[in-house]
């Protein structure tokens, strides 16, 4: 019997270190997906230019991997230094200041790194859009199989240690016991209950808190209407047609006159070929004498602007009630690129919900967004600061060490 008994126990630890090892793998290259996503994503792309550089092969680029686990943690530190790589870097991206990543760990940053040396682009169809990580998954379901296939080798080795216990007894002359059936188990039906309780949990607060959130959500619009055409090739400025941006809490839908402002001249389309997400041909000449239709304008003749009825366009980009956001508070006063989160707005040419918009995802870019701390006089009372910038204790301040973070900052 205790021959058995220790071949199982080897059996099971044996077991039990391969799947542990297994899934410390696989979670271990999800973290580095979802660090990236965090940290990274909002100025950064693996395999084009954005806000800051095309991180693909960021490791060869750099000669000493040390320095850039230092310029990732705190870029400003190695730039005073004066480590040539980095001054250079600094200097080709027009002094862009990269945030501040003190909190992560060598282990974090290995994971980044390891996701971008091991990143494959997703091959799309013409005019498919959606980023380079549109294509989320979700592990919650195969970590719940994984953990019902561990409970089911449970109960087998629990069977295997009875059987076991029951042979051992015979061989010995002790009388058996008439063994309690599976379905009246005290304990199997505890262990039982225990998991699925637990598995229920899980999917009902994952379920809670994704609740309403619309992450790649991607209407169909009235009229096709390219970001890419008019803000990407034309270069038209984003406020131009969201003029409240910079004084209000929302952006707002332009008017059929800052349409028409354009397009009573421009009346036909000669630009690249058009596509939906779906692939699908677009003529925007025919998309122009949609908007003509409910401008009730006729080429060639006066418009007259009470003769129109607007544009029905679906909103995308949705808060909960309880959330305060402010356009003017971020783009004004924060300097916040519109980017930061719309994603590469001025390459679509049909607008998507880039960012999750979660708490979680605000919280974290409060965390390392720097605010224009000297000379501001908004900014005076938080005397502290300014003395620990003159001593040099701290180089920056960020939005959560002047409250960004409390909760009344963004719902009251």
């Amino acid at each position: 019997m205790t021959h058995h008994t220790r071949t199982l126990n080897k059996i099971v630890f044996i077991f039990i270190f391969i799947l542990s090892f297994t899934i410390g793998k696989s979670i271990y290259a999800q973290d580095g997906k979802a660090l990236f996503s965090q940290n990274c994503a909002s100025c950064h792309s693996i395999t084009k230019d954005l806000t800051g550089p095309a991180l693909k092969g960021v490791e060869d680029r750099w000669p000493d991997k040390k320095m850039l686990h230092k310029w990732i943690r705190n870029n400003q530190e190695v730039i005073k230094s004066g480590y040539p790589y980095a001054v250079g870097l600094y200097n080709t991206w027009n002094k862009t200041q990269m945030n501040l990543f003190t909190n992560l760990t060598d282990a974090e940053i290995e994971a980044i790194l390891k996701y971008i040396r091991e990143y494959k682009p997703p091959t799309q169809t013409p005019g498919a859009t959606g980023g380079e990580d549109k294509d989320n998954e979700n592990n919650g379901l195969l970590f719940g199989v994984l953990t019902l296939i561990l409970a089911v080798v449970a109960l087998i080795l629990l069977q295997v240690n009875s059987n076991l216990k029951k042979l051992a007894d015979d061989k010995q002359g002790i009388p058996a016991i008439e063994p309690v059936p599976f379905y009246r188990n005290k304990a199997y039906i505890a262990l039982i209950t225990i998991l699925l309780f637990v598995i229920g949990g899980y999917y009902t607060i994952n379920g809670a808190i994704g609740l309403g959130r619309q992450q790649n959500y991607q209407p169909k619009q009235p009229i096709f209407y390219s970001h890419k055409v008019h803000a990407g090739i034309n270069q038209i400025n984003c406020m131009y047609c969201h003029g409240s941006v910079w004084e209000s809490k929302h952006a707002g839908v332009p008017s059929l006159n800052i349409c028409m402002n354009c397009h009573m001249a421009i009346n036909e389309y000669k630009g690249e070929k058009l596509f939906t997400a779906e692939g699908k041909e677009i003529n925007g000449t025919e998309e122009i004498q949609k908007l003509y239709e409910y401008a009730g304008f006729k080429p060639g003749k006066p418009w007259d602007p009470n003769k129109a009825k607007p544009i029905e366009w679906v909103k995308i980009h949705n808060l909960p009630d309880h959330v305060a956001f402010s356009h003017a508070q971020h783009i004004r006063a924060g300097k916040v690129q519109c980017q930061t989160c719309h994603g590469e707005i001025q390459k679509m040419d049909e607008v998507y919900q880039f960012a999750p918009l979660s708490m979680g995802w605000c919280v974290n870019c409060h965390r390392e967004t720097k605010v224009q701390f000297n000379s501001n006089g908004f900014y005076s009372i938080y005397e502290k600061y300014h003395q620990d910038l003159k001593k040099g204790k701290i180089d920056s301040v960020t939005v959560e060490m002047i409250g960004g973070i409390e909760c009344q900052k963004c719902h009251y």
